[in-house]
């Protein structure tokens, strides 16, 4: 009977990985499918990022549905109904999702391409939200790190394969397509493959005995926290309504655009700086730690997904290659594949090995993984020649890691710098250079996530469970910043767009120095804490 049981268990564990591994394919495909959907149906730089507006802002909505709902009730809903049923709805969600987008396609209608995104995104809102929890119970509590750190490698290698197998999809080995409607049609098999992938695991887990994953966390009341959350909620709605906004009063939808950071930046530091008379009114948002973070982990979302989703628009141009949609994958699966560079290589740590066994895999693991990125390239086709020279910044990465020391801290502030700089050397260069350059945030956007969360629930206390809520939330940046930098791109050149992550970095350096000196005036070490985990 026990066998049986660990056998359901790892059986269990291999399905959810792969379900992992869909997370970041739908994500990182949306970097061949903006730039597609923008010559396809005629849209503008701004219109075309609406396609992460609706898919992130899908996350943030999920989220602030089980909040509230939670508040309200006083009960934790997503415990109360079981994380195993948590993710079973969150796929059947992700299935509906991905049904809906075979009529959106041959509709014709980008507006209903866009609804099935936001479902799709729903449903995985639900699905991570239960799963890392029923991952970590899916066995030895003591090896948990080690099967989170296993689902988030494979989450990282469907952000490898995303843009290669949808560029496949839609353009298949002809380099220089035309978009034509059999093409974008094509796409409705992948859809199909998801949806029947996301029931086929929903009804896993339905009918196999897994473990009862529950919290005994008490939900705690923080009602003035929750007019900020609405405030967000205007911002993000500010954005999808610029445009029948700016007709209705005749002024420039770029203001309205750019007015939701204003909405949603200014709420947080409203929060931190107003004097708080009855702490426990305000939640988790008392500790000025978590409001800071909540700002960086919006900056560094939005970061990670803008540089990327605005680069298909950018190597176009032709002092950038002027690459045809169906040629830019390479670039795509580069800039994904180093998300996982990083994060294999962070991934190192989470092992009990020797000092000397983690300096070497420190320096192997990231070139392996910058292998296999290549070899993925080179196996569909692809010539991976003028890719070769990344491999100084997967070496420049390699130092970072050793002076960072695994401090989150120093970490961040290390590899923020070097955000900055490779923007700056995009922004005033051209060509490969430029490209790479701007590629080579996402290896400093790699290990952000972990160092970011590590620093702003320190000393949270019973508020740390409300306090990553809140900070999830923030997955609201990736709606938010590529649309913003797309509008600037429709009126200042999408190459002169980029100043948008640039400025990103420069707070996250920021960021890494305050709360540093926050939570030293709690008397908290800094070089004491802990990075764990990834997104």
């Amino acid at each position: 009977m026990e066998q049986q049981t660990k056998q359901n268990y790892g059986t269990a564990l291999y399905s959810i990985i792969t379900v992992f591994f869909f997370w970041g394919f739908v994500a990182a495909s949306n970097g061949i499918f903006i730039p597609f959907c923008k010559t396809y149906f005629h849209l503008t730089q701004f219109e075309s990022q609406l396609i992460d507006f609706t898919f992130y802002g899908g996350y943030f909505i999920g989220s602030l549905i089980l909040y509230f709902a939670s508040q309200a009730s006083r009960v934790d809903i997503l415990n109360k109904i079981g994380y195993k049923k948590g993710i079973i709805a969150g796929l059947v969600i992700s299935a509906v999702g991905a049904l809906l987008m075979v009529p959106a396609v041959h509709s014709g209608s980008f507006a209903f391409i866009l609804v099935a995104f936001f479902v799709i995104a729903i449903g995985f809102s639900l699905q991570q939200t239960a799963a890392q929890p029923f991952v970590v119970a899916l066995g030895a509590p003591e090896s948990g790190t080690h099967r989170l750190n296993l689902a988030g490698g494979l989450n990282n290698f469907g952000g490898l394969m995303g843009p290669v197998i949808v560029s496949i999809v839609l353009f298949g080995s002809a380099s220089d397509a035309v978009p034509k409607i059999v093409e974008i049609s094509s796409i409705t098999t992948l859809y199909y493959a998801l949806a029947g992938l996301f029931l086929l695991v929903a009804v896993f887990y339905a009918i196999t005995k897994l473990p009862d994953v529950t919290s005994t966390e008490k939900i705690e009341a923080s009602p003035k926290s929750n007019g900020p959350l609405v405030v967000m909620i205007l911002g993000f709605l500010v954005v999808l309504a610029a445009q029948p906004l700016s007709k209705m009063t005749g002024l420039a939808e770029a203001n309205f655009v750019y007015s939701s950071l204003v909405f949603i930046i200014g709420s947080l530091i409203y929060v931190y700086l107003k004097k708080k008379e009855n702490l426990n009114q305000w939640g988790a948002m008392q500790y000025p730690q978590l409001i800071l973070g909540m700002i960086a982990l919006f900056t560094y979302v939005g970061v990670e997904v803008t540089i990327q989703s605005n680069l298909g628009a950018l190597l176009q141009l032709e002092n950038f290659g002027g690459y045809a949609e169906s040629s830019i994958k390479p670039f795509i699966a580069l800039y994904w594949g180093s998300m996982m560079i990083g994060r294999w290589t962070g991934a190192v740590s989470a092992f009990d090995l020797s000092k000397t066994t983690k300096n070497i895999l420190t320096v192997i693991v990231p070139f392996v993984a910058f292998g296999v990125i290549l070899l993925v390239n080179h196996f569909t086709g692809t010539n991976v020649d003028n890719l070769y020279i990344y491999a100084i910044c997967v070496a420049v990465l390699v130092v970072g890691f050793f002076i960072g020391q695994e401090k989150p801290a120093k970490t961040l502030a290390i590899f923020a710098t070097l955000g900055v700089v490779s923007m700056v050397i995009g922004l005033f260069t051209t060509g490969i250079v430029a490209t790479l350059a701007f590629i080579s945030g996402g290896l400093c956007c790699s290990i952000m996530w972990p160092s970011i969360f590590a620093l702003s629930i320190t000393g949270l206390g019973k508020y740390t469970s409300q306090g990553s809520s809140f900070l999830i939330m923030m997955i609201l940046g990736g709606a938010i910043l590529p649309p913003v930098q797309g509008k600037l791109a429709d009126t200042h050149g999408i190459h002169s767009s980029y100043i948008i992550p640039a400025i990103g970095f420069v707070y996250l350096i920021f960021f890494a120095w305050k709360v540093s000196g926050v939570l030293k005036k709690q008397g908290i070490n800094v070089e004491a804490i802990e990075a764990e985990g990834g997104h």
